[in-house]
């Protein structure tokens, strides 16, 4: 490890205006929701209006994140069935999807809150089931004060052009590449 001098100067202050802002968490990483739990977390605990919609997860899924929100009066909401490996009926599935883009597109066109996750959002895009040019519309024309966070591996360049921030979560190292299962707490 190499040692380094701690700054003794802050950054430089950027003079632009606050604005609404499109995130995207992306990559083969972990972390992309957590990431972006972690930002509505922190916008309600400024007491900003924060709604979560999760592409993939079922409407009564409970994972730890459902029953922490819950907890705090932060709505999440699944709209899918599952991954498409678990799914029984890949129409129906789709079908989901372009449902669930239809309550998130509103939800952001609104602008009631303030900050908007679409959870494993590139799920959809990447199979086709939710088409791109209406995200990237929606996006472009949300009202001004609203944030809206994407998640998901393989963003569109289209999306990555569009976002004002993109972080690339870059897998390092897995425990299951040590046969260690998913585990309660952290993966779920």
């Amino acid at each position: 490890m190499d040692i380094v001098t701690p700054p003794t100067a802050p950054s430089p202050r950027p003079d632009g205006e606050r604005r609404g802002l499109v995130l995207v968490h992306t990559g083969n990483g972990k972390g992309k929701s957590t990431a972006a739990f972690g930002l509505a977390l922190r916008a309600h605990g400024r007491g900003k209006a924060v709604k979560i919609y999760q592409f993939m997860k079922v409407p009564s899924a409970r994972f730890g994140e459902h029953r922490v929100f819950a907890q705090l009066g932060v709505p999440i909401e699944g709209l899918g069935d599952g991954f498409s490996w678990k799914s029984q009926d890949l129409e129906h599935s789709a079908q989901l999807a372009r449902d669930g883009w239809a309550r998130a597109e509103a939800t952001i066109r609104a602008g009631e809150h303030f900050l908007v996750v679409l959870d494993e959002v590139m799920y959809p895009l990447r199979y086709g089931w939710v088409p791109l040019a209406p995200v990237l519309a929606c996006l472009r024309e949300r009202p001004p004060h609203v944030h809206v966070v994407l998640t998901g591996r393989n963003a569109p360049e289209e999306l990555v052009a569009l976002a004002d921030t993109v972080t690339e979560m870059a897998l390092v190292k897995h425990h299951f590449q040590a046969g260690v299962p998913a585990q309660r707490g952290i993966e779920d």
